[in-house]
């Protein structure tokens, strides 16, 4: 990341970002009732997270689809390397869980050509870069860098405009979606009661992601089920409301495999679409956390980026504030979640607890709270003592 362009960067991203998403808060209240219910929902999951796991993966299953508990990082590395096998044409539509478990890296040196297609993890893929932010990871990238940055790995022409680097970045990534043997996802949530996937996206990669390649792979946290189908389509809607893009311009729901029941009624699969679809849950501390009494806040979060854009420490840190792909205050709870108290206690003694997090938080999380306690766990272990959570916890595959 150049530090020289991060105030340039973050300056315009705020004053695009807040006031639109205060304006969409004010049109849609409906959306802070919704907002409320599925916090609801997601603490009764976060509550039974073991038994919700078990019924989303007997909901995929039921459809044709195919489902696996990743306990950590290196199973849900192997799974997928398995799927995908060696010397294939990978998309990826942007999720931060792959991200997480170092996917694209491992695909990589599997012997595969993996592109990301989500715009800004384009450029930070170019560039060879780290995320800076979970919504907008090319948000420490002015538009002169991110033209740059095209020209200098592409050979491509591109003025510093946002709509011609958008063009560009679409017509080199055009014929890798014709090309892909195999296509890469998150998920905003994960039905338990149906095993339907819902993504939330603007620019139409996610929904080529899906439905172009013969197979469809989705790579998320355990944390992203919730009870219905219902519960879902609120946490697509309040995600998109709270990152200031609303209403999204596509919500997509991924049941399965492709099928069809245009000839007699008999469903049968595949069709058009993907041959095989499977749902890769990562746990990597997550059901360790459901179980502690302050952590288990962090899983509540819909990765919305809002508190990012309100925190002072995070914009005078350059975005490099948490252990990436987590980043700003949401980031300080994920990395105490995923690598511990010992890693993550270094970021949280930077907090100056403004507050103004907590304040913004969708979910009402009181995230200085749960900073707090980490960096509390941390200076009592820096002086003699140990922390109460150890990631580990999460342990065994089920």
């Amino acid at each position: 990341m150049r530090r020289e362009d991060w105030g340039i960067a973050i300056g315009r991203a705020v004053e695009h970002n807040v006031p639109r998403t205060m304006n969409v808060l004010e049109k849609y209240p409906y959306v802070v009732e919704l907002a409320r219910e599925l916090r609801r929902a997601k603490e009764a999951v976060v509550a039974d997270m073991d038994r919700f796991i078990d019924e989303a993966m007997t909901a995929v299953k039921s459809l044709g689809g195919r489902a696996y508990l990743a306990a950590t990082a290196e199973e849900a590395r192997k799974y997928v390397e398995g799927v995908v096998g060696r010397g294939r044409v990978v998309v990826m539509g942007k999720s931060m869980v792959a991200a997480e478990v170092g996917l694209r890296e491992a695909l990589r040196e599997a012997g595969n050509e993996v592109w990301e297609t989500d715009l800004g993890e384009f450029l930070i893929q170019l560039a060879g870069e780290r995320p800076s932010h979970i919504i907008a990871p090319s948000l420490h990238m002015t538009r002169e860098r991110a033209a740059q940055v095209i020209r200098d790995k592409l050979g491509i022409d591109v003025k510093p405009d946002p709509a011609d680097i958008a063009r560009a970045a679409r017509e080199f990534l055009r014929e890798k979606f014709i090309k892909a043997n195999v296509g890469i996802t998150g998920a905003n949530a994960v039905a338990a009661d149906t095993g339907a996937v819902l993504l939330v996206e603007n620019e139409g990669n996610i929904r080529f992601t899906t439905v172009a390649p013969p197979i469809h792979l989705s790579v998320t946290g355990v944390d992203k089920i919730v009870p219905t189908l219902h519960h879902a389509m609120m946490e697509v809607l309040v995600q998109a409301a709270y990152a200031g893009l609303y209403p999204p311009t596509y919500v997509n729901l991924v049941a399965g495999p492709s099928s069809t029941g245009d000839v007699e009624q008999v469903r049968v699969s595949p069709a058009e679409g993907p041959r095989e679809f499977h749902l890769v849950l990562v746990d990597n501390g997550r059901r360790a956390a459901a179980r502690h009494p302050v952590l288990r806040e962090a899983l509540l979060c819909i990765r919305c980026g809002r508190c990012h854009f309100h925190c002072p420490v995070y914009r005078a840190l350059d975005g490099e504030w948490g252990i990436q792909p987590y980043s700003g205050p949401m980031g300080i709870m994920w990395s105490a979640v995923i690598h511990g108290v010992e890693k993550a206690g270094p970021h949280a003694v930077l907090c100056v607890h403004a507050g103004t997090c907590r304040e913004v938080c969708p979910m009402g999380i009181n995230i200085p709270e749960v900073i707090n306690w980490v960096r509390t766990q941390y200076v009592n272990k820096v002086a003699g003592g140990r922390s109460d959570f150890k990631p580990s916890q999460a342990g065994t595959k089920r």
